[in-house]
């Protein structure tokens, strides 16, 4: 199952796209879509070009996103909440099952963690994926989120199989 991992934000948008069979992970591409400067609009409008570019090249089965967290910026947060719609729109409209993790569940389900920092993230992202080399912070947690969807999305049919076995 290929699997694209989203860490949404307006300024930089993460991605990771990795590949899973059963436990075996394997990393294929991983990036950052950048919005540019000027109106809120055409910046969203860039960011979907962006991961709709991504969805087209490496034809992910599957995609995973972090859920938003409220701070104590209101602004900050909507802006937020309005990239995260484009993050959660462009897998929609290719028909992807999208699954969505709490940034807590994700350090833990890569790091061991649920308050890991970004160095830790990073150090397990690359043990998880041998051969990786993330393209900045924001393209590290996105493998992260794909790697805690594999986990996760495997799990029930992994339960069912031992079940029927």
């Amino acid at each position: 199952m290929r699997i694209l991992g989203i860490d949404p934000g307006l300024r930089t948008l993460g991605w990771g796209v990795i590949e899973s069979d059963g436990t075996r992970l394997r990393h294929v591409a991983n990036g950052s879509c950048r919005s540019g400067e000027g109106e809120l609009g055409q910046r969203l409008l860039s960011l979907h070009r962006q991961l709709s570019e991504i969805c087209a090249r490496f034809a992910p089965d599957e995609a995973a996103i972090e859920q938003t967290f409220v701070n104590r910026d209101g602004a900050g947060t909507l802006k937020l909440g309005q990239a995260r719609g484009v993050a959660l729109l462009v897998p929609a409209q290719a028909g992807l099952r999208i699954g969505e993790y709490a940034p807590n569940r994700v350090k833990k389900t890569v790091v061991g963690v649920g308050h890991a920092d970004k160095a830790q993230i990073l150090h397990m992202v690359r043990l998880q994926l041998p051969g990786c080399d993330p393209e900045g912070p924001d393209a590290a947690d996105a493998l992260a989120i794909a790697i805690c969807h594999a986990r996760y999305s495997a799990a029930p049919a992994r339960t069912l199989r031992e079940v029927r076995a």
